[in-house]
């Protein structure tokens, strides 16, 4: 409607001019008032971590489990390389499995009708380990109109005359892609990922009011359950072929390394020998991150340069997945556990701190 569309557009010209004065706000009058240097203290983040954990956590042994995380995640990827050919590196698996035609996806067409498939027959195979009834059990997959290569779910609308969606932004020019980079990227934003998490916590309105379905997001529980889902897959069998697992390792190691840097930088912890010891700097930092992230230099600039400003966020998805794990193993020590019965009852209180969802399962 052209009303619409009027007033559409003098409010994205108004938002643009938000945007460019505070822009001049940062620049001008706050840059002044910065901090000289860039690590903000391990008491400003012990908040700012809990902030996004909605869990108090011990940071200096998180620190070292991350490393330790890592070793592990290298560790097995070493071991998958050698099955994809015996003597490769895990780089060489990767140029290998990237060259291989039956993982090649050709035009973005291509690349959500594989979505679409692959979103589909795993909700159908899910019901058995998770409660989906209708209308929850459709996600759609979509091209994403804009071009910025990001990868994202936005939940269905509260009669689910919308569905849940899985998005990709396609950058310019991009044209063919590899499935076995994002199997694990499927069930992360699908099912048994954010989409069954979104969802269920939509259809539970007896229970749960507006705005704890609608806008209440605890990145730790949030994120941590979208991990917590890739792992389970799989412990389910889903994740058996060594080229998806090979992805799902990749997208682990990433976060990892994340909590390493991110908890090592700002807390002043002392790196590894490996990196030269001594306290984190940005210099060992993006070295770190380009070693262990599989990404071109763009995103890893975008990556490096996002989470300097952002302490505690980055964290919040490996450290979520494992309170995730830990809520579940303290679970399982009950007489007739059912994990199915587990998730459900979990999800249906919706988004909330860890510590506060450990009290709500006991």
């Amino acid at each position: 409607r052209p009303s619409l569309r009027s007033a559409l557009e003098r409010g994205a010209t108004a938002a643009a001019q938000a945007y460019a004065d505070f822009s001049r706000y940062l620049a001008e009058d706050l840059h002044g008032n910065a901090r000289s240097g860039d690590p903000v203290g391990q008491n400003y983040y012990q908040l700012a971590s809990q902030q996004f954990l909605g869990a108090h956590i011990d940071l200096a042994e998180t620190y070292q489990w991350g490393l330790n995380e890592l070793d592990r995640i290298t560790a097995e990827q070493a071991a998958v390389a050698e099955t994809i050919r015996r003597g490769a590196s895990i780089d060489e698996a990767r140029v290998l499995l990237t060259a291989e035609p039956q993982r090649q996806l050709h035009g973005t067409q291509a690349l959500q009708t594989w979505m679409q498939k692959l979103s589909d027959s795993t909700i159908e195979d899910m019901r058995q380990h998770f409660h989906i009834p209708p209308p929850m059990d459709k996600v759609e997959a979509m091209i994403a109109p804009t071009q910025d290569g990001g990868i994202y779910y936005t939940g269905p609308s509260a009669d689910f005359t919308r569905p849940g969606r899985m998005w990709w932004s396609v950058p310019e020019g991009e044209d063919t892609f590899t499935t076995w980079q994002q199997t694990t990227t499927v069930f992360h934003e699908g099912v048994p990922g954010h989409h069954l998490q979104i969802a269920t916590t939509m259809m539970n309105a007896e229970q749960l009011n507006s705005w704890r379905r609608n806008w209440l997001w605890v990145s730790g529980h949030g994120e941590g359950w979208a991990l917590y889902a890739e792992d389970l897959m799989k412990e389910l069998g889903y994740l058996d072929d060594p080229g998806d697992y090979m992805g799902m390792l990749d997208a682990q190691r990433m976060r990892a390394a994340r909590v390493v840097f991110d908890i090592g930088f700002h807390c002043g912890f002392v790196a590894p020998k490996s990196w030269g010891g001594g306290v984190w700097d940005l210099e060992t930092g993006y070295r770190f991150l380009q070693a262990h992230l599989n990404e071109t230099p763009q995103v890893l600039d975008f990556e490096f340069t996002r989470y300097l400003g952002w302490p505690g966020q980055a964290p919040s998805y490996a450290v979520g997945k494992r309170i995730w794990q830990n809520i579940r193993a303290e679970h399982e020590k009950e007489p007739g556990f059912d994990l199915k019965t587990f998730h459900t009852r979990a999800l249906e209180l919706g988004s909330m701190g860890l510590d506060t969802l450990q009290k709500a399962l006991r």
